[in-house]
């Protein structure tokens, strides 16, 4: 999108003209108001703020506006050249805007401001309304961040409750969901904010999204050498063993993941633990085979290739009394995993006596892409106003459904013994810790997170 001011809905071209004479001010917020979950990881703010609201509006973007909105709204009128003129010419092309959001990475019940936008200058308040729609775009990376920081609690239950440690909790549901989102720009976003959580991706796009908008991360994302169907049926049927031969002779040194279901699984599981040349191959390795059926119902998949690998080459107790597979073999479950089955999967591994810390899990779509706004119901609503020198509060409040009532008033986040709540500003007493943060002002950024620091605000909420 070269041209900024195309940047909004169509309908959003002509708020200029509905708004009272002699406003001068208005404020808005941001929220999620319920929905999947009961409360969000916040993530993807910056990226918005750097990406569209710091660049510069120039007068060849207001000619081309205008071209265009004559066009498609059959109207010279309706396009306020007037007000975007005075942006160019008096705000030195930027939106004087001014943003206030809570700390990215942190986890914040739902019904409660996530960020406010007001205006800085009293000639053109309605561009707080213009930047609804992308101000509104960080529902996704928001909510990706919090689908998957919800799948990370359920599996942490899972691990303390069957394994000795958590060091490998980082590295428990891998993001497969690259192939499976609208766009490159979509798995930048989603895949950085599934990296809040996990530290495992094969969303390669994500890693320089993250180093380019957010200062990059001390801990490296990984992967593994993995196969996939191809790679086995091009040996045919008949050579499945001899290909997997072939791969473990030439990955020995590093986690190698082998998709497992292209014709039997049973039977290539078998074969696997019996055939004596590829069974010391396994049992030599410095790294485990990572077993990756792909297909079948998880909730049965699962419990039972653990059993058959353990029928193959036997396990162990831990110190919580659950079975471990031997270090160089273990498995992968990418088929199925969502936040909904999740729970379901756990389960079964845990009555079949087998630690969690087996089993990694890997997510495409139901992770990145099996989202919508509506997920946690996120909205935009203004709240103030300033109509010819007198304070407005401002709000929805729809008989048709009360859940749709927007929050009203100066409104802003507080702390108080580690409980969150939103209030008007002239609410707010000395006990009360200030959570919104200045992060934006007119086309400049108040406030970088680093990627590192929204990490360590979600593991501490996990």
């Amino acid at each position: 999108m070269d041209n900024p001011i195309f940047g909004a809905d169509s309908y959003k071209v002509s708020h200029h003209l509905q708004y009272p004479p002699g406003t001068t001010y208005l404020k808005a917020y941001f929220e999620s108001r319920g929905g999947k979950f009961e409360g969000t990881i916040f993530y993807g703010l910056q990226y918005i703020l750097k990406k569209y609201l710091t660049r510069r509006i120039k007068q060849e973007h207001i000619d081309e506006a205008q071209t265009l909105f004559k066009n498609h709204f059959g109207s010279e009128d309706i396009f306020n050249k007037a007000g975007w003129q005075y942006i160019v010419d008096k705000c030195g092309g930027y939106m004087p805007v001014r943003i206030s959001a809570v700390p990215e990475g942190m986890f914040v019940p739902v019904k409660n401001v996530l960020f406010t936008v007001e205006s800085t200058d009293e000639n053109v308040p309605w561009v707080v309304s213009y930047v609804e729609t992308l101000m509104v775009q960080s529902w996704y990376p928001m909510t990706v961040a919090t689908n998957s920081f919800m799948q990370k609690r359920i599996i942490k239950d899972s691990l303390e409750k069957t394994a000795d440690d958590l060091k490998m909790l980082n590295y428990k549901l891998h993001d497969f969901g690259f192939r499976g989102v609208t766009g490159v720009e979509a798995a930048q976003l989603g895949g950085s904010a599934h990296l809040v959580n996990f530290n495992g991706t094969d969303t390669l796009a994500a890693i320089p999204f993250i180093r380019e908008y957010y200062g990059g991360c001390t801990v490296s994302p990984k992967s593994i050498p993995a196969t996939e169907h191809s790679t086995m049926t091009t040996w045919t049927k008949d050579r499945e063993l001899d290909c997997a031969k072939h791969i473990m002779e030439r990955v020995t040194n590093v986690p190698l993941s082998m998709v497992s279901d292209s014709y039997n699984l049973w039977d290539f599981l078998t074969q696997l633990g019996t055939r004596e040349d590829l069974r010391s191959l396994i049992q030599a390795r410095t790294a485990p085979l990572v077993i990756r059926p792909d297909s079948g119902e998880p909730t049965e998949i699962v419990p039972n290739v653990l059993n058959k690998l353990e029928e193959l080459f036997g396990s162990k107790v831990n110190t919580k009394g659950f079975k471990m597979l031997p270090d160089n073999i273990r498995m992968v479950q990418g088929d199925g995993i969502s936040f909904e089955s999740m729970k379901d999967i756990l389960k079964v591994v845990e009555n079949a006596g087998w630690s969690t810390e087996n089993v990694t899990f890997g997510s495409g779509g139901a992770l990145l892409q099996k989202v919508n706004r509506d997920t946690q119901k996120c909205a935009y609503k203004t709240c103030l106003a300033i109509v010819e020198g007198k304070k407005v509060d401002v709000f929805k409040d729809p008989i048709t459904d009360p859940g749709k009532k927007s929050k009203t008033g100066n409104l802003t986040l507080v702390s108080e013994n580690g409980f969150l709540s939103t209030i008007k500003q002239e609410e707010k007493t000395d006990n009360q810790i200030e959570e919104l943060v200045p992060v934006f002002e007119n086309g400049s950024l108040l406030k970088e997170y680093k990627f590192d620091d929204i990490r360590a605000r979600a593991e501490k909420a996990c």
